[in-house]
């Protein structure tokens, strides 16, 4: 059984910092693209990031991109979102998801590229 574990969130001022992890069990990732997702009540899942197997590449939404980092430590099992510059808008419920093997490039940001998924943890930025 594979098991995602998201840690890190909580309630944060705006113009604050998180950062998140990502523990998974029952499977070594090493080999994995990972990526971070958001949602928020009644929403679709949102891509936030990603970072591919082998660490050398990593995108991100534009809604993120120059706040949020993406990075993984294979050794540890385990992959981080460090959220800086937090806004009202970012508070949602981010989840990691294990992407599929091979990934078909490009996709990223689709939902339907991974196969396993945590429960999430909560982020709230006040404003």
């Amino acid at each position: 059984q594979v098991q995602l574990v998201e840690s890190g969130g909580g309630l944060v001022q705006a113009g604050g910092s998180l950062r998140l992890s990502c523990a998974a069990s029952g499977r070594t990732f090493s080999l994995y693209p990972m990526g971070w997702f958001r949602q928020a009540p009644g929403k679709e899942r949102e891509f936030v990031a990603h970072i591919t197997w082998n660490g050398d590449s990593t995108y991100y939404a534009d809604s993120v991109k120059g706040r949020f980092t993406i990075s993984r430590d294979n050794a540890k099992n385990t992959v981080y979102l460090q959220m800086n510059s937090l806004k009202p808008e970012d508070t949602d419920v981010y989840a990691c998801a294990i992407g599929r093997r091979p990934f078909r490039s490009g996709r990223y940001y689709s939902t339907d590229e991974y196969d396993y998924w945590g429960q999430g943890t909560q982020v709230t930025v006040s404003s």
